[in-house]
């Protein structure tokens, strides 16, 4: 009864690059003609500008401590975190 199995599998493949092609092709499609992408930055900043805008000098001293470590990123444009 203790047969070798291994003769029933069927490989089965699949074509990543295909599969992220075709769900980025359906993203772009949901956004529609009318996506801004400049637009969208553009908000993205202002929205990150007045998060952190009118900071008491504590919250200010811990979100710069924050920006040193990497764990926030900078007021610079197409900012990323560190980590």
């Amino acid at each position: 009864m203790n047969q070798d199995r291994t003769t029933e599998l069927v490989p089965f493949t699949i074509d990543l690059t295909f599969e992220e092609a075709r769900r980025r092709a359906a993203v772009v499609a949901a956004l529609g003609p009318d996506w801004d992408p400049m637009a969208a930055l553009r908000g993205e900043d202002e929205a990150y500008t007045l998060l952190y805008s009118g900071l008491d000098t504590e919250q200010q001293r811990t979100y710069d401590r924050l920006v040193a470590a990497g764990v926030l990123p900078d007021g610079d444009p197409g900012r990323a975190a560190a980590h």
